[in-house]
């Protein structure tokens, strides 16, 4: 069986900023999301003035120093700083990490999906987080993000296993039904006990 977890949220607490970005930059969480701009597909940097800065990073046509530059440009704001990498500070969730360690000492291949930006893949992988997975699969080095089914259809063609061997655990509730949407066995993460119960894996 190949397994595939989401990392913020499931494996780490969520990798919200919103707060501590509306702190530093001194405008409010809807005002910065309000300059960052809407969600965006198809995506290209021709129409960069236009589009929403975080599907941009998210799908790596822009990395984090980019964003800031462009965010600068939007806003009036002059940021000179990756905040994005400053400010995140990810908790592990240990019991889910014991569960990943416990399906590959099974003999099962687990690796990562995630939605995530260029600073937040180098925080991560500075700390570890990815090193307990097989292999990690970052949004903005794939080119395209959860809930995109072509996200997933990357990562079963990569790994060469069909959906209906596939189980993937996202606390989303959207990215659940996208992946379940291509035949994979998809689990919306509660708590950690409750997936490893769904699993049969004692932690």
């Amino acid at each position: 069986m190949l397994y595939i977890f989401d990392m913020g949220g499931v494996v780490t607490n969520s990798a919200v900023l919103d707060d501590k970005l509306s702190k530093v930059l001194g405008i409010s969480v809807e005002e910065f999301e309000r300059i960052c701009g809407k969600k965006t597909d198809g995506a290209n940097k021709g129409q960069l003035e236009s589009l929403g800065l975080f599907s941009l990073c998210s799908d790596g046509i822009i990395d984090t120093n980019e964003f800031w530059a462009e965010f600068s440009k939007r806003s009036g704001i002059a940021v000179k700083t990756d905040w994005f990498r400053w400010l995140f500070h990810p908790v592990r969730n240990e019991k889910t990490v014991a569960i990943v360690k416990a399906l590959r000492s099974e003999g099962n291949r687990v690796v990562c999906g995630t939605n995530t930006v260029s600073a937040h893949y180098f925080n991560h992988l500075e700390r570890g987080d990815y090193a307990i997975f097989d292999q990690t699969y970052s949004s903005c080095y794939m080119g395209v993000s959860k809930p995109d089914t072509n996200f997933w259809k990357i990562i079963l063609e990569a790994e060469n296993v069909p959906a209906k061997d596939t189980v993937f655990v996202d606390d989303r509730k959207d990215n659940c039904e996208a992946a379940a949407s291509i035949g994979i066995h998809a689990i919306q993460f509660t708590t950690a006990e409750e997936v490893a119960k769904l699993l049969g894996v004692k932690i």
